[in-house]
């Protein structure tokens, strides 16, 4: 679970709430004729410029905001270190045994494994990970589009608003609701966009961003150790990726390779 966006949505969502309340009363900023422009124009918008898998599989992406906790580079370099470690003293063969957690990284063993062309492994985790970019992308769109498209209908509810406003100034009774959906049309597309959609399909970005990053590790890991590289190269070699503060955390591995010598 990642404790980040969670912390983001509830305590900006109860910062706001905070200023409504000591403002007066919550029920005078609940409209529902504007809360139906709003929703109902981003969620017809989105559709128009997305497929319905496009969608459903946005929401799906989504959850890593939520739910997925990256594993940090620093660990995937020891973790595919120990492997060349095996592979080396057992035979690529023995890495069938290894169980990693991670989808990529059991799929990379299983390449090698297999005995699979060191070239045929790099182009298939490529091709991987490129794909694995594609979908993602597709989930962010989503969101930066609901984020774009939210504040739009919320100007256009509050041109409803205005437009009702000044076809019924005879009718005093009819200014005040009018005048609810107006100014209220535009906070709910503002809200929307700036504290749930936009900032969501950043944290997407984000995500997208580090998992390219560990299997980038991972891709050329693999590739090293189907070319029979030595543990302390392949570890000086992933340690390029780490910057000069994190390297410092895989430095117990390198003793362990002394004390495997001795």
């Amino acid at each position: 679970m990642d404790i980040a966006t969670i912390i983001g949505l509830i305590g900006g969502g109860a910062l706001i709430l905070s200023a409504v309340l000591l403002g007066g009363s919550a029920v005078m900023f609940v409209n529902f004729p504007g809360m139906l422009i709003v929703l109902g124009g981003t969620l017809a918008a989105t559709f128009i410029k997305f497929s319905m898998g496009d969608v459903i599989n946005s929401i799906k992406v989504v959850m890593k905001a939520f739910r997925v906790k990256m594993e940090p580079p620093d660990e995937i370099i020891k973790q595919m270190v120990s492997y060349a470690r095996i592979g080396k003293k057992d035979g690529l063969i023995a890495l069938e045994k290894e169980k990693p957690a991670d989808k990529f990284s059991a799929k990379a063993l299983q390449y090698l494994s297999d005995g699979y062309d060191e070239g045929l492994i790099e182009d298939m985790l490529k091709k991987d990970i490129r794909l694995t970019i594609q979908r993602h992308s597709i989930g962010q769109r989503v969101f930066k589009g609901m984020g774009a498209a939210a504040p739009a209908f919320g100007m256009i509810g509050t041109l409803i608003g205005l437009v009702q406003m000044l076809a019924n100034m005879a009718d005093p009774s009819m200014i005040g609701p009018s005048m609810a959906v107006a100014l209220l049309t535009t906070l709910y597309g503002a809200l929307i966009a700036n504290l749930v959609c936009l900032p969501i399909a950043d944290k997407l970005s984000l995500r997208s961003q580090q998992e390219q990053e560990n299997r980038s590790i991972i891709l050329e890991a693999t590739v090293g150790i189907g070319r029979g590289v030595a543990p302390m190269a392949l570890e000086e070699t992933l340690k390029i990726y780490l910057s000069p503060k994190d390297r410092k955390k895989v430095e117990p591995e390198k003793k362990k390779d002394k004390k495997d010598k001795k």
